[in-house]
């Protein structure tokens, strides 16, 4: 079970833990004004499409095996590695795994997803076009 605690001033989670639990395609677990933290399980062979944000994005990989892709060039990740993506960059991750999920989490400054969001599936996610963020904060 994916569970963290909000803080008077922040968010706690283990991680690691909550990375690997995750079945969603897409789970946004916290949200500040300037920047949000996401989970995400890619299948074998699928893919985040490629895409530019005009935010940096943080990646970290905790299990699985994949491809990122910063403007065009590709570069082999899996568990333990971190990329840095700053806005602007044309990016794509792929799983390259047979058999095994993608598992990451990434952190987005400013946010890019609605608040709580909870895309099953990468086919819920790009069938909802109202997924941007809105200014909602997990914090009450």
């Amino acid at each position: 079970m994916i569970e963290g605690s909000i803080a008077m001033k922040g968010y706690l989670i283990q991680i690691e833990d909550a990375t690997r639990d995750n079945q969603y395609y897409r789970r946004v677990l916290f949200t500040a004004q300037h920047s949000q933290l996401v989970l995400m399980s890619l299948k074998p062979g699928e893919e985040i499409g490629e895409e530019v944000h005009e935010l940096d994005q943080f990646i970290r990989f905790e299990e699985g095996e994949g491809i990122v892709v910063l403007d065009g060039e590709n570069h082999a990740v899996s568990d333990g590695f971190a990329v840095v993506i700053p806005a602007g960059t044309r990016h794509n991750v792929v799983n390259s795994g047979k058999t095994a999920a993608l598992k990451l989490y990434s952190l987005y400054s400013p946010p890019e997803h609605k608040d709580g969001i909870i895309h099953k599936t990468k086919q819920e996610a790009d069938a909802d076009h109202d997924h941007h963020f809105d200014g909602r904060t997990s914090m009450k």
